[in-house]
């Protein structure tokens, strides 16, 4: 089925944030900090109160009044942290990176909000920044809070077996230092906020360009100390999440309390520049990692260290760095492991989860150690994963890990090596030797590498659903889930559809809003169809059954005579004994003097909470062929494999697009991507002319394969995709280039890798030989 929401989308009649006006609306733009790191001494608003269009300008100060907290508590708390550090609402006395919001102007236009903004005078008084995580964990590094007495934010070691027994007798290891490096999110929509006061029942809405409505929802009845039921928000059309905009920002509560302060509607709409400045980041993480094997190449133990830049806040827990440590062993049988992580402060943007969420980090250290240890064992590099996979026969398999929230991981189902086969065999991996033998007689350097990954989707604890049919027969799913362009309404529809025997395109659906249902999660993790698909399945079921019982009554039939076709309720055998689905539905509604039959309850509506404790475990295989020019270190990505396996496939345009979208963005991760930031911790690249993304005139041939595994976790047997193209992408492209390069004997342990970077280490490489 073609999706639900493309019409609107492709006509341009869809809302986003910034499509939302109101009579007498103001907006808004921010005073942010220059520098990484400095003491506010004052802050004078005088000149820009004064000037001419502006409603208000509002420091921490202006705002107090109306908080019952001033920091955004971090929504997921760890034994592991060493010390907390919540973001202001506005800052509070000190800034600690560049671009963070010191005061809100609201104005008649953004354009004259931001030259305001000019005219407020901040004192600063610039204090030393640290901008490397590593030198941030050495003893006399400079603080990146005044009042921090060191800089580890949390640490914390995953570990299973006796890994230095596993070294101490393994006749083989490799050792690899690794960096992944930062990056963002970049979506087409940046972030945006519309806050409303209604005059007339006091209820205070927000429209948010946010994964999590319900999370934005209890933050703000936390921090200003409403109720709920005078609180809603609410997500129009929303142009990419990827992460970030999981994430409560201090702008979203600013431009809240702005519209609360002036009763009046206020728009904040981020600009490209903001959003390199002011949203959250991933990664930069540097691991030490070693891998020790037997003679036959079978994996005896991993161990390492991983120390992670956090940034300067605390804004999504330590759920990052402790996905990537969970992840690396994940498709593989490795009896003893041992990760020691560290969490660095630094004066840099905070960090939360990009596409991914840590995993894909993970993945490449796994994948980078195993190319390694192939070559020193003279293996192939499909052989040595092949030894190490394990194999659809020991399914569910327990791993001896343990997952964020406790319980144990467990590998729900899956056959790796097939996986794994079906995408070299698509590839030609076999093959690419003598191709490349050929090319290399023409100076022509081509390589190819792989990468296998195992990602969890589905994270709990649950998502809501509320599936109802109205009086006129209109059908109406709503859920907690969140749409951020990755087809989630029409999933919805779809699924409901199945139950009810309708066409998808009759059935409407709410998504990310608090005033459509009471509870929800959101939507990141993968896990909008596992979950929220589940929720809309039971009750979807629960509806039809209700339908069919209360049918039976009207007909004088057995329910399970009758079947619901389209807008109709009929008996399968009489087809002409029939109602009409809006009969029914009236019928249940309920009319004076009429009982409803066997105690049913009141209106054809059912809802449904999923609850799941395991997640559901995808998998897939990433094959990747490039040629390099060693003088100029140009890579060309000529194609891309990808085999994939998320269970049960509910609509295959759906996933097809969420994985060419991932895998494209994975390319972005290993070539292209680069957050950089001086020693002083100011950013340098705020721009697309010095942040490079991927474009549709460099993308590769990408060929897609799916191997369905049913997962037996949820009545769909579905496992999550949106993530899973992006997994194994930047580990498969560095292997390739790699595989390209080795008569330079060059070797990759970074991403992203650029062009002169490339052309560096072939240099290097001749000037030893």
């Amino acid at each position: 089925m073609n999706r639900i929401e493309d019409p609107d989308l492709l006509r341009g009649r869809a809302h986003f944030v910034d499509d939302i006006h109101f009579p007498g609306m103001a907006e808004a733009a921010f005073v942010r900090s220059p520098h990484a790191h400095a003491a506010i001494h004052s802050i004078d608003c005088a000149a820009a109160r004064a000037a001419t269009g502006v409603h208000a300008v509002l420091t921490l100060a202006d705002l107090r009044p109306y908080l019952r907290r001033e920091r955004l508590a971090v929504g997921l708390p760890s034994p592991a942290y060493r010390q907390q550090r919540d973001r202001p609402v506005l800052a509070d006395g000190e800034v600690v990176h560049v671009g963070e919001p010191v005061a809100i102007v609201v104005a008649d236009s953004r354009y004259r909000a931001e030259d305001v903004a000019a005219l407020v005078a901040v004192e600063y008084e610039p204090l030393p920044a640290v901008a490397d995580c590593r030198a941030a964990l050495v003893s006399d590094a400079p603080g990146a809070h005044r009042t921090a007495p060191h800089n580890l934010l949390a640490e914390f070691t995953m570990q299973y077996g006796d890994v230095e027994r596993a070294f101490a007798g393994a006749p083989h290891s490799v050792a690899l230092s690794l960096w992944q490096h930062r990056g963002g999110a970049h979506s087409i929509e940046g972030r945006g906020a519309v806050a409303y006061v209604d005059p007339a029942d006091g209820r205070l809405t927000l429209w948010s360009s946010t994964q999590t409505p319900h999370a934005a929802h209890r933050l703000l009845c936390d921090l200003l100390g409403r109720p709920e039921h005078l609180v809603r928000v609410a997500t129009p059309e929303v142009g990419g999440g990827f992460g970030p905009k999981l994430v409560f920002y201090p702008e979203d509560v600013a431009t809240v309390l702005a519209a609360v302060h002036l009763r009046r509607p206020v728009k904040w709409i981020e600009d490209r520049r903001e959003h390199f400045v002011a949203t959250t980041q991933e990664r930069d993480q540097y691991w030490e990692a070693e891998l020790a094997l037997d003679a036959e190449g079978r994996i005896l133990g991993l161990r390492g260290t991983m120390i992670h830049d956090h940034g300067a806040y605390t804004a999504r827990g330590v759920n990052l760095p402790y996905e990537s440590a969970q992840t690396v062993t994940l498709p593989y049988d490795v009896p003893a492991y041992r990760l020691d992580v560290r969490l660095a402060l630094t004066n840099k943007v905070p960090v939360t989860p990009v596409r991914g969420a840590g995993q894909p980090q993970g993945v490449f250290a796994m994948e980078r150690l195993l190319d390694r240890a192939a070559r020193t064992l003279g293996l192939d590099r499909a052989e040595i994963r092949r030894r190490n996979l394990i194999g659809p026969e020991r399914m569910p398999c327990t791993k001896p890990l343990v997952a964020r929230g406790g319980q144990s991981v467990v590998l729900d189902s899956g056959d790796y090596p097939k996986v794994q086969a079906l995408a070299l065999a698509e590839a030609g991996w076999a093959k690419f030797p003598a191709r490349q033998e050929r090319a290399r007689a023409e100076q022509r350097f081509i390589g190819m590498g792989f990468a296998n990954f195992v990602k969890g989707t589905g994270r709990g604890p649950f998502e809501s659903a509320r599936v109802r049919i109205g009086a006129a027969g209109d059908v109406h799913v709503a859920s907690g889930a969140a749409a951020m362009g990755q087809g989630t309404k029409s999933m919805l529809a779809q699924v409901v559809a199945e139950i009810l025997n309708m066409d998808p395109a009759k059935i409407a659906a709410t998504t990310g809003d608090t005033a459509a249902i009471a509870l929800g999660i959101g939507g990141f993790n993968s896990r909008q169809a596992v979950l929220a698909g589940s929720a809309a399945h039971r009750a979807a079921v629960a509806v039809r059954d209700k339908t069919l019982t209360l049918a039976s009554h009207l007909l004088e039939a057995a329910p399970d005579d009758l079947e619901i076709a389209e807008d109709e309720v009929r008996v399968k055998a009489a087809p002409g004994m029939k109602l009409a689905l809006a009969d029914v539905a009236r019928a249940a509604a309920g009319t004076a003097g009429f009982a409803l039959p066997g105690g049913l309850a009141p209106g054809l509506e059912a809802a449904d909470e999923f609850m799941a404790d395991a997640m559901a475990y995808a998998n897939g295989t990433a094959v990747a062929a490039v040629e390099v020019d060693p003088e100029t270190g140009l890579v060309a990505v000529e194609q891309l494999v990808i085999a994939h396996d998320c269970g049960r496939i509910i609509n295959p345009m759906i996933v097809d697009g969420q994985i060419e979208g991932g895998a494209v963005h994975g390319l972005g991760n290993a070539l292209l991507e680069w957050m950089g930031f001086d020693d002083g911790a100011q950013p340098v690249t705020t721009s697309f002319a010095e942040y490079l993304l991927p474009s549709a005139a460099g993308l590769p041939r990408l060929s897609l394969l799916h191997h369905e595994s049913p997962s037996p976790l949820n009545p769909l047997g579905v496992k999550g995709v949106g993530e899973c193209g992006v997994m194994a992408v930047p580990a498969a492209i560095v292997a390739a280039i790699e595989d390209a390069l080795s008569p330079f004997g060059v070797e990759i342990a970074q991403v992203p890798i650029r062009p002169h970077e490339i052309a560096a280490l072939v240099s290097r490489s001749r000037s030893r030989s």
